[in-house]
């Protein structure tokens, strides 16, 4: 008798999506959910990114969102540019890798990692199909910095996790010091949105507010329902005062 466990119900469809086909591990994330209804992820982050980021660049993201983004950026670099994915949780990881083979990106380089201040290792809950509460099971991951990576170019930096800014910069002075990216990040708390506005500043940087909505009604594929009614994030983006570029439709911090 076969008394296997099957560990899937199925095989998961792909998404025909904006940049590519993709698929996501099974849960509640927004990324996934917006996936699997628009057929995209936050459309107004690349439309500003889209500013920045041109041929022959090097983009690294922390924090995957199965590749979403990752996709757009390995297109906007071409073939000559890099695109750095860091992300750590194992199923997480698995799925970036498949939609990056199944869309033929050979700039994309994936790291399964933390991205912190300090080399060593951190657990973190696991992201478990059918686990409703992720804290019930961690996982062991490595920690890395920034500069760590060594690096030879970079120009944008994407930090999709909120408040993992000053860890980044703790780990990645010198890189960043050296290679004087543009910086997008998600801000943390707001007793900390302050001090990430500041630390941002003192390193020659200005910044501006952006605030992009999780729906867009222009959306891929046209659906009209919006499952993230009046949510949006709330991102910074800083460029460096040397390179003179500004947003002068948003609000400086």
């Amino acid at each position: 008798m076969n008394n296997l466990h099957n560990p899937t119900e199925g095989v998961p469809q792909l998404w025909k999506t904006r940049y590519g086909v993709m698929n996501s591990v099974p849960g509640k994330c927004p990324a996934s959910r917006s996936l699997a209804q628009y057929g995209e992820w936050i459309e107004q982050e690349l439309d500003l990114l889209s500013e920045l980021v041109s041929d022959d660049q090097y983009v690294l993201e922390f924090g995957s969102e199965f590749g979403a983004h990752a996709l757009w950026f390995a297109r906007a670099v071409g073939d000559r540019g890099q695109v750095h994915v860091i992300e750590p949780r194992r199923m997480v990881m698995q799925q970036l890798c498949a939609n990056v083979a199944l869309n033929g990106l050979f700039n994309v380089h994936t790291h399964p990692m933390w991205l912190g201040r300090a080399s060593g290792a951190t657990e973190l809950d696991a992201l478990v199909p059918g686990l409703d509460n992720p804290a019930e099971r961690k996982e062991r991951v490595a920690v890395r910095t920034l500069d760590d990576l060594g690096l030879e170019s970079l120009h944008l930096l994407k930090i999709n996790y909120p408040g993992e800014l000053s860890p980044v910069l703790d780990g990645g002075s010198a890189t960043i010091r050296r290679l004087r990216p543009n910086l997008y990040f998600r801000m943390g708390k707001q007793e900390d949105a302050e001090e990430e506005v500041r630390r941002v500043k003192d390193l020659g940087y200005r910044c501006w507010s952006h605030l992009p909505y999780l729906y867009s009604k222009n959306n891929q594929v046209g659906n009209t329902l919006n499952i993230f009614p009046g949510r949006v994030y709330q991102n910074v983006v800083a460029t460096p005062q040397e390179g003179g570029v500004g947003f002068e439709r948003l609000v400086e911090l």
